[in-house]
Parts: structure tokens; C-alpha cells; sequence
């Protein structure tokens, strides 16, 4: 096979500025696919995505093909006789490989040999979505159903294999979702005569998303059970607490102050764990999506990829929401925890500042009473020395008024008595 033009090539698909406008790719069955999704173990968001590009150009100088923009995030060329899509996703980078004809033995993993082990191995991060995909074509008015499902028994496991028409009867499409001996998850697809070329596309895109957003939304499920027992410890804190409040309000201060411990470790557990749980929550979402975009019928009284998903991959999404609703749950009620013993322990302190204030009060009343007091001890002395200087500034002239000394003390005693009080209250009345 003479290898052609990327115009001419029989696996059509738009080039890399035309990638974001045209997503699927247009496929002529009988044709092949593999599939690589590539994730850093942690702080996948925030990688060095320039590490990503750089592991595809290691690729594509091995074929001398053309290297992406610098900034882009998808690529498509021709790579020898198959064509090369290159996505960048937010935490992962997929690398889906087609070539046209399909393999005689079903999923003997050629396609998979563009992937060198070298290169694998040197890939920033781990794989996590490892798929082959094989698309024939058949004569569904003249194809006998029942051989063509025994066709796909032979090819997946009975146990689980799920088999369904897909896009209103024009394809039927297959797997287990298990594992083989290379590492890879198989699909097959078998389209009726006539289907077009950008369904078929659509077709692949979809299940290959399904599968790597599945394998991605996974990723929560181990946090999930780690989480949960923690989450369960901190219940019971909570309940004691709660059980506090029912009971007494001796040590509300204490308690208060282990409450505020335990909102900051739940605060803590809850923003270690919310990226995770938020990714896993919108990654199964684009699972259901792309499920009910296929539009499964039953084919030969298969289980559908629905049903199989409701009943595997379901309760493990259920167990990832539950546990992220109730750690939400658990934040909620501390902080309605904290709120109670607040109100509580600002209810005693008010209690408490009011008996203060009671006795400032009385203080206040005494120290009133003694000013008081010392205020007229206070008109008595200084009458006494005002008197007295003034009995000695007017002695000597006593005997022209005709008086004693005595006299005219006495007669200065109550004027200047009256006159000192009568000061002493208009400055009261001034500072008041």
C-alpha cells in the first residue's frame, strides 16, 4: 500500500486549525483505532503542559512529521499510513491512532506498535485509558443477526460483554470493558451499509470518551473510601457536641474552642478533597452524556452499555457524590454547632457583664455618697481657714468697729460658710 496524501488519505480528517471546528474524524470501515490517555499522578491541572508537547514531538520527529503550533492543545497528521489526533485536556493528553483495514486476528494490538515502549515509558505520567477499536461493516437487511452476535461472543467476554444498536439502528457496538493481557479495553463497531463516513467518526469519538472520562471519574473512588471513615470519626465528634448542647451549658467556652478545631479540620479534609470530587462529579456527567448521545437500542437481547454501567460504574459515582454531600453536610451542621454555642456561651458572658455592671453601679452610688460626704467635709475646711485668715487680716480693726476679735469672727463664720458652698455648687453645676 503506496501511502497517500493527507487530502487523498482513505482515514480523512481535518487538519490541526480545523480540529476545533470539526471534532470527529470521517472514517471508511473496515478500519482500526488505538487509543492512549496520559495523566500525571498529582497536580495533574497544573502541570507543565510544555512537558506534554514535548513528548509528542518526540513522536512525531520519529516519523518526521509536522510539529503542533506552540500553543496549541490539538493536533492531527499523517503518521506513516495512519493518521495521528493529539488532544490536551485539563488534567490529561490523549494520542488516537487510525489506520485503515482491520486485523485478521480481532485486536492483535498492531496498531498499538506506533506507540514504542521507549516512548511510552519516557511519557510525563501515567496511562490510564488504554483502548482498541474495530470498525467493519456489514449488510444489516441481509446479515443474520444471531451470527453476528455469536461473531461478537467470540471476541468478548459473555460475563460481561454488552452489545446495542447505536444512532437509530445504523450501528451496533460491543465490548466488556475488561482488560486483555496488553493492557488495552476493546470496542468493536459494526455499521450498516450506507452509513457515512463523520457518523462513524462520531461514533468512535464517543465511545473512546466514555471510556477515558470513566477511567478519569474513577479516580475519586479511592479518595471517597479514605474520606469516609475520616468523615465518620468527625460525625461522632459532632454528635458529642450536639449531645452537649441537649444537655448542659458547664463548658461551653471549652467546647466552643474544640468545635472551632474540628471546623478547621473538616475545612481542611473539604478543600483537599473538593477538586477531585468536583472533576469526578463532571466527569461522570460526560459519561451519562455521551451514553445517551449513542441512542441504545437492544440488540439480541444483550445488556446494554447502559445497563452495564448502571449496575458497575453507577454505585461507585454514588458512593463518590454521597461522600462529597456529606462532608458538605458535615460543614453545614458545625457551623450550626458553632452558631448555638456562640449565641450560648454570648448569652452567659451577657449575664455575666450584666452582674458586673450591677456592682459598678452600687460602686458608683457609694462613691457618690463619699463624694459627697468629702464635699461638705470639704465646705467646713475651707471656711475654717477662710475664716481664720480673715479674722487675721481683720482683727486689727475690730476695735474701730467697736467689736472683740471674737465678735468679728463670728460674724464673718456664717457669710463666708454660705459663700463657699454657693462657689463649690455653681462649679458642680458647670462641670455638669
Amino acid at each position: 500500500m503506496t501511502e497517500k496524501p493527507i487530502a487523498d488519505h482513505p482515514l480523512r480528517y481535518p487538519l490541526s486549525n480545523e480540529l476545533h471546528a470539526r471534532p470527529f474524524p470521517e472514517l471508511s470501515a473496515p478500519c482500526r483505532a488505538a487509543y492512549l490517555a496520559i495523566k500525571q499522578p498529582s497536580g495533574a491541572a497544573k502541570r507543565d503542559r510544555a512537558l506534554d508537547r514535548a513528548h509528542l514531538i518526540t513522536l512525531l520527529d520519529r516519523f518526521g512529521a509536522a510539529h503542533p503550533a506552540p500553543e496549541a492543545t490539538h493536533h492531527a497528521v499523517a503518521l506513516g499510513r495512519s493518521f495521528l489526533k493529539w488532544e490536551m485536556h485539563s488534567e490529561f493528553v490523549s494520542y488516537t491512532l487510525y489506520a485503515d483495514g482491520v486485523e485478521d486476528h480481532p485486536f492483535d494490538g498492531k496498531a498499538f506498535e506506533l506507540f514504542p515502549k521507549d516512548w511510552l515509558n519516557e511519557a510525563p505520567g501515567v496511562v490510564i485509558s488504554s483502548v482498541l477499536v474495530r470498525m467493519e461493516e456489514a449488510d444489516f437487511a441481509k446479515q443474520a443477526m444471531p451470527e453476528l452476535s455469536n461473531k461478537l461472543s467470540a471476541w468478548f467476554v459473555s460475563e460481561s460483554m454488552t452489545a446495542s444498536y447505536v444512532v437509530d439502528n445504523e450501528a451496533i457496538v460491543a465490548t466488556d470493558f475488561r482488560i486483555d493481557e496488553a493492557g488495552h479495553v476493546r470496542f468493536a463497531i459494526i455499521v450498516n451499509e450506507g452509513v457515512s463516513q463523520r457518523r462513524l467518526g462520531r461514533i468512535a469519538q464517543r465511545l473512546l470518551e466514555t471510556e477515558t472520562y470513566m477511567n478519569a471519574s474513577m479516580l475519586g473512588f479511592p479518595m471517597a473510601r479514605q474520606v469516609a471513615d475520616e468523615v465518620e470519626d468527625m460525625e461522632a465528634e459532632l454528635g458529642a457536641v450536639y449531645a452537649h448542647l441537649a444537655e448542659d451549658n458547664s463548658r461551653d467556652s471549652e467546647m466552643l474552642g474544640e468545635l472551632l478545631g474540628l471546623a478547621g479540620r473538616i475545612e481542611d479534609l473539604g478543600s483537599r478533597t473538593a477538586f477531585r470530587f468536583g472533576a469526578t462529579e463532571a466527569y461522570a456527567k460526560i459519561v451519562q452524556e455521551r451514553i445517551t448521545l449513542l441512542r441504545e437500542a437492544r440488540f439480541e437481547g444483550r445488556q446494554m452499555m447502559s445497563e452495564f454501567m448502571m449496575r458497575r460504574y453507577e454505585p461507585a459515582m454514588r458512593t463518590v457524590l454521597s461522600t462529597k454531600a456529606r462532608l458538605e453536610g458535615l460543614s453545614k451542621r458545625t457551623e450550626r454547632a458553632a452558631n448555638l454555642l456562640r449565641t450560648r456561651v454570648d448569652v452567659e458572658n451577657a449575664a455575666q457583664n450584666k452582674q458586673v455592671l450591677a456592682r459598678m453601679d452600687a460602686r458608683a452610688g457609694l462613691q457618690l455618697r463619699l463624694q459627697e460626704t468629702v464635699e461638705g467635709l470639704s465646705v467646713v475646711a475651707i471656711s475654717y481657714y477662710a475664716v481664720s485668715l480673715l479674722g487675721y487680716a481683720l482683727g486689727p480693726f475690730a476695735p474701730m468697729l467697736g467689736l472683740e476679735k471674737y465678735q468679728l469672727v463670728a460674724g464673718l463664720t456664717l457669710p463666708v460658710v454660705l459663700l463657699v458652698w454657693g462657689m463649690g455648687k455653681r462649679v458642680r453645676a458647670k462641670l455638669k
